[in-house]
């Protein structure tokens, strides 16, 4: 029963890449996923959430209109749009059933992903 994340890379500012939190052992159908962040010297931080059941999605402010998260059966996404460098991070898919005025708590997480690094730069 894990998380692999994947699609992280080099990127050119206004760039796009497209990220991928596979499962394997369970299905993602009655788990919440949301995606962290974490910079060098920062701490982690909460970007994005996809709700079990009705998949309502919920961002941090900074990347509002930017990223959009989805999920299928066995893998959620992360398609992140005019990437700054302040995007900069490593990704962490995270699976769970938080009530929805915790999902930005990574204490409520039962497992996580690796980790996929991002690099927006020129």
């Amino acid at each position: 029963v894990q998380l692999q994340a994947s699609g992280g890379g080099l990127v050119e500012p206004g760039g796009a890449l497209k990220l991928a939190c596979v499962a394997s052992g369970f299905t993602l159908d009655s788990y919440t996923i949301s995606w962290f962040r974490q910079a060098p010297g920062k701490e982690r931080e909460w970007v994005s959430t996809i709700r079990h059941g009705a998949k309502v999605t919920y961002y941090t402010d900074s990347v509002k209109g930017r990223f959009t998260v989805s999920k299928d059966s066995h893998t959620a996404y992360l398609q992140m749009n005019n990437l700054k460098p302040e995007d900069s991070a490593i990704y962490y898919c995270a699976r769970g059933r938080p009530i929805l005025s915790a999902i930005r708590n990574e204490n409520v997480y039962y497992s996580w992903g690796q980790g996929t690094q991002v690099t927006v730069s020129s």
